[in-house]
């Protein structure tokens, strides 16, 4: 699991922020946002322009560092406009076992990278300044990569374009060496895989229905299309689904009713807000292990917030959830714990509700009305 992420430099984010998965306050109720010892639902508050969704691409950000393709990353603004330094600093720490690893890295840019280097149990395995070209790999036999041929890959930095990225020695390391699948280096790329940043209704609501065709093709599952409805009627949307070809060989979703009633053409936005969440997260093959929800609740009554957070909770136990929101309904003991809630200020800190106070917080404490009532400005 992620156990500590750092960042400095990256967007609005001029200083040093940090999130420490491992720092838990021992509340014995609401559990289920702890999964051994490590926070695993946590949830984000903070007003407009603060930093939630550039939070959530810095903390993607390793996906692109170690297999490319996927960004989220935009071509905007990289580095804090504020700031003289030239990269933005990166460092994931993790637990797998008992293996402790931290990979860190340096970027000019979302596509160029300064340097990397990777720990394990406090161990440097390697170190690569790309700008300097120094680069020191003594210690590969501690991952029993020893064998990995160290001058292709020096060869193949040193004849890139001056324009074409600098390739990452851990992506290059776990594509060309053959390790062994109890590898802390497999562990560290099969959950890396599968982490995901997901904007709640960022797709369905800007795409017409018939072009989701494989989400179609998939609800040709008689099981799947069931589980979809399942899902929604668990949300509090009462309905029946049907999924019919037309004769031009398109498929189409309707609302089963007496008449056939088309479910893109009439179902609200929460609605379709809800089957995007479920296209992007539900059907896929493999369990995601960290998953960054911004804006979970956009398109959401309070009280399908809820079961959303308990649905994730359920289908999701040990998978790292973070999601952000405005709604003030859901900061309660009842869903969530004050070392999971955290408030996401305008200078770039991160604080849990915990933490935000002199009190000491307990399950009986209305954390809502605190925070409307201005218990936590300070820390806005």
């Amino acid at each position: 699991m992620l156990k500590k992420f750092t960042l400095k430099n990256y967007k609005n984010f001029k200083d040093e922020i940090s999130i420490d998965f491992e720092n838990t306050a021992g509340y014995q109720f609401s559990t289920d946002c702890i999964t051994d010892g490590t926070i695993s639902k946590m949830l984000i508050y903070g007003r407009n322009a603060t930093g939630k969704t550039n939070l959530g691409k810095a903390l993607i950000d390793i996906y692109t560092t170690m297999f490319g393709g996927r960004s989220y990353a935009d071509t905007g603004i990289f580095l804090n406009a504020d700031s003289i330094d030239e990269t933005a600093a990166f460092s994931y720490e993790f637990r797998f076992g008992n293996n402790q690893l931290v990979y860190r890295y340096a970027r000019f840019s979302n596509q160029e990278l300064k340097g990397e280097e990777l720990l394990i149990d406090g161990k440097t395995i390697f170190c690569c300044d790309f700008e300097n070209n120094r680069f020191d790999f003594k210690s590969l036999e501690y991952i029993n990569a020893e064998t990995a041929s160290i001058d292709r890959y020096l060869q193949s930095v040193n004849i890139s374009d001056e324009e074409e990225p600098k390739l990452s020695f851990l992506r290059w390391l776990i594509s060309n060496v053959a390790l062994s699948n109890d590898s802390v280096l497999i562990k560290l790329a099969n959950y890396v895989r599968r982490m995901l940043m997901i904007t709640v209704g960022n797709g369905m609501l800007r795409t017409p229905g018939r072009m989701n065709d494989s989400f179609y093709e998939s609800l040709e599952d008689s099981n799947r299309l069931i589980d979809l409805q399942d899902f929604l009627n668990e949300m509090g949307i009462e309905c029946k689904l049907i999924l019919k070809k037309l004769p031009d060989g398109q498929r189409e979703l309707y609302f089963w009713h007496e008449k056939l009633v088309p479910f893109y053409k009439t179902a609200s936005s929460g609605t379709l807000a809800l089957v995007d969440l479920y296209r992007r997260l539900i059907p896929k093959s493999w369990a995601p292990s960290f998953i960054y929800l911004d804006e979970f609740d956009a398109f959401y009554h309070y009280e399908m917030a809820e079961k959303m957070i308990i649905f994730l909770k359920r289908r999701y136990p040990k998978c790292q959830i973070i999601m952000t929101s405005h709604n003030t309904n859901l900061m309660t003991n009842r869903l969530m714990r004050p070392d999971c809630l955290f408030i996401l200020s305008r200078t770039g800190t991160l604080t849990a509700l915990c933490n935000a106070t002199e009190r000491e917080l307990r399950e009986g404490h209305n954390l809502e009305k605190m925070y409307i009532s201005g218990e936590f400005d300070r820390y806005e």
